[in-house]
């Protein structure tokens, strides 16, 4: 996106390498563990969602994006595909636009996160759960983004809204 700054994480735009590292060296510097996200596509204009087990400790039972925390020394690029093929199997292809980004906390540890659209290699027929984190999975198309609140309180609409951003960025080429 012409005019965006390469210091900034920017909604719609592909995430430049300086402001990747700047969001990560943020997220350090102000105490936050850094997390990313994954708004995988198949090509078909559907995003791939998950269920977290109903063992885990933040939103059991509720449908999410493929994403988790950094490890250490690993970049916001390296987690991500770290996440993705332990998540699913599956390599990541190609990095497409920031979907959001955003600080949040939950079970008093704060977090810096963001999402992208991606496209990733492997069976997406067949993904690999974790089966303690992960109960199942479906390919979700747009008129199907109810089903993300199911299991959340009223006003927890953030997976949901995110998805739709990414349905939003899916149809204007992104």
């Amino acid at each position: 996106m012409e005019g965006t700054s390469p210091g900034r994480l920017e909604i719609g735009a592909p995430a430049s390498p300086e402001a990747l590292a700047l969001f990560a060296a943020t997220a350090g510097a102000n105490g936050r563990r850094l997390v990313v996200g994954a708004l995988v596509t198949d090509g078909g204009g559907r995003i791939y969602v998950q269920r977290r087990s109903l063992t885990r400790a933040v939103f059991p039972g509720c449908w999410d994006l493929v994403g988790g925390h950094a490890e250490a020394g690993e970049s916001v690029l390296e987690t991500l595909a770290r996440e993705l093929r332990e998540e699913t199997g599956w390599a990541l292809d190609e990095v497409g636009p920031v979907v959001e980004v955003l600080d949040w906390e939950a079970g008093g540890v704060a977090r810096s996160e963001v999402d992208f659209l991606v496209t990733v290699t492997g069976d997406l027929l067949w993904p690999r759960l974790e089966p303690d984190k992960h109960s199942e999975y479906r390919w979700l198309a747009a008129a199907e983004l109810a089903v993300l609140l199911e299991g959340r309180k009223p006003d927890d609409r953030w997976v949901h809204d995110v998805v739709a951003r990414g349905f939003a960025l899916l149809r204007q080429g992104a």
